[in-house]
């Protein structure tokens, strides 16, 4: 892989990017982050701002543990892109081949491809309850005994807790070896990428410097605040949600992105074909629309984008419309968000990345729209 030697970073440029972010704080729109950017996978910045708590007045560290949001749920579609690199399963294989009572209802033709691409016509958050969410198995059961909402590989419609469940399910089920999904995750991924900070559920030995997820902008949005603030701050240990929770720090996460940069070998250990992690990071929805932000036509008079997305991630494309990843960045860069907080990308052709992780969060256009802000500043530190 080539990587780019003669690109610097500005320097001046680049301290923007935290100094906007305490604007934010300062005008109390966020409470507080961790942001973290590197050039050629070495860290050229990373920096706490503002608050862990502010009810508390406890000041951000670099090593806070943060609720990941939907940022976990790239961990997930990399552990169920393992078992396509292994042959164990294709892109194309029906689900019913691994799960055979999810062949109900209407949905005996739903692929891996279309849980990774969101195609799957599932429901985007199921009135279940949370020992059901909570727990692969029965929220797999669950999903299984559902009538599709859209037709399966029709089209792009989020399901914000139920499509990773069932990629974990599928992964236990090919493991064969009656382990759970989080020791899976932890042997195959985690450990290897020496991601010592990060876990799928609430884990006791991180809580001293876990930040507490406040919701600051309470206006409607695509989920209710409550419920955030429910889930983000959640103590359970049996709790797993591989769609939406979890723990990490932006040095964790940054281990991770660098994954897919270095295309699927990190410190001389091979996870991932690099014809495999090529395939992922690549758009494979053209100009469909993502219904995510269907809302957003009527809230904010949001024009239709396409969604842009990938087996693994969301990527940028070309066009000028909202985008998380920045006006600025290459139309290849590629990455992911959570809910109303973090974000993460990388873009292969400045070898940039950006990893925020955040609390005080913000409803979700506004947040979309805040690390737009923050990523055109990364991206015009650049200089080649």
């Amino acid at each position: 892989m080539a990587f780019d030697t003669t690109a610097e970073i500005d320097e001046d440029r680049l301290s923007l990017l935290p100094a906007a972010i305490q604007k934010d704080v300062d005008a109390e729109r966020i409470d507080g982050a961790v942001v973290l950017v590197a050039h050629n996978g070495e860290i050229v910045l990373h920096e706490a701002i503002g608050y862990a708590d502010r009810a508390a007045g406890t000041p951000m560290q670099t090593n806070a543990v943060f609720w990941t949001a939907s940022l976990v749920k790239h961990l997930s579609n990399t552990m169920l892109l393992r078992c396509v690199d292994r042959g164990d399963i294709a892109v194309t294989t029906q689900i019913r081949e691994v799960i055979p009572e999810y062949a109900t209802k209407g949905k005996n033709s739903t692929t891996v491809a279309d849980l990774l691409l969101q195609r799957a016509g599932l429901p985007f958050a199921p009135n279940l309850p949370p020992e059901v969410l909570g727990n692969i198995q029965a929220l797999t059961a669950a999903v299984c005994g559902m009538l599709p909402e859209r037709e399966p590989g029709s089209t792009i419609s989020y399901a914000a807790t139920v499509a990773q469940s069932i990629m974990a399910e599928i992964v236990v089920r090919l493991d064969g070896q009656a382990r759970d999904y989080r020791e899976i995750l932890a042997e195959q991924l985690l450990d290897p990428l020496k991601m010592v900070d990060t876990s799928l559920s609430a884990r006791k030995s991180l809580a001293p410097r876990r930040v507490p997820v406040v919701v600051r902008d309470r206006r409607p949005g695509l989920l209710d605040a409550e419920i955030l603030e429910l889930l983000g701050n959640s103590t359970d240990e049996d709790f797993v949600v591989p769609a939406g929770a979890g723990l990490t720090t932006t040095s964790d996460y940054f281990r991770f992105t660098e994954l897919f940069r270095r295309e699927g070998e990190v410190d001389g250990i091979r996870l991932l074909s690099p014809a495999l992690a090529r395939y992922s990071i690549r758009s494979e929805t053209g100009d469909e629309p993502n219904t995510m932000w269907s809302y957003a036509k009527g809230s904010r008079d949001w024009r239709t984008f396409p969604a842009n997305l990938s087996l693994g991630f969301y990527v940028r494309g070309s066009g000028i419309f909202p985008h998380a990843f920045g006006q600025l960045a290459s139309p290849t860069t590629y990455g992911g968000i959570g809910a109303g907080s973090n974000a993460f990308w990388v873009d292969p052709e400045r070898n940039l990345t950006y990893v925020f992780l955040s609390t005080g969060l913000l409803e979700e256009t506004r947040s979309w729209e805040r690390h737009q802000r923050y990523s055109d500043l990364v991206h015009s530190a650049y200089i080649d």
